[in-house]
């Protein structure tokens, strides 16, 4: 909650920043990969491509693999919102493990990577995005 907020001025939700990150870490994905990636119905995820593409932060472009689908790929505006985003990110984490030092904080990673991976979570996607694909 505290995260969104902090995100209000960039007009951008936290799926929002998730799908700008994905798209800048796997440029030229598929629309389908990407829901894949992140557990989101096609439909679901079409919508939010769709109000990403709206506001000029990414852009559907022809595949060079494969003419029937489009790469997804982030704009100029997009990378500036992703990196905006991520130092918002950045500073909301270190916030909230303020009572920790780099030791504990390195601990609580390892920890919640183990619990992460035990419960089969992607690396990187955070599980909400199941929870849309339900809605």
């Amino acid at each position: 909650m505290r995260f969104a907020q902090k995100l209000g001025p960039l007009g951008l939700s936290p799926p929002h920043v998730g799908m700008l990150r994905a798209i800048s870490e796997s440029a030229g994905m598929s629309q389908q990969q990407l829901a894949t990636l992140l557990g989101l119905h096609a439909s679901r995820l079409v919508a939010l491509v769709d109000e990403l593409e709206s506001r000029g932060l990414a852009e559907r472009r022809d595949s060079p693999d494969d003419r029937r689908t489009h790469a997804l790929a982030l704009t100029e505006e997009g990378k500036k919102a992703l990196s905006a985003a991520l130092r918002i990110g950045a500073k909301h984490q270190d916030e909230l493990c303020a009572a920790l030092d780099d030791g504990e904080r390195e601990q609580l990673t390892r920890l919640l990577e183990k619990i992460a991976e035990q419960q089969g979570l992607t690396p990187g996607v955070h599980p909400g995005y199941r929870r849309m694909s339900k809605k």
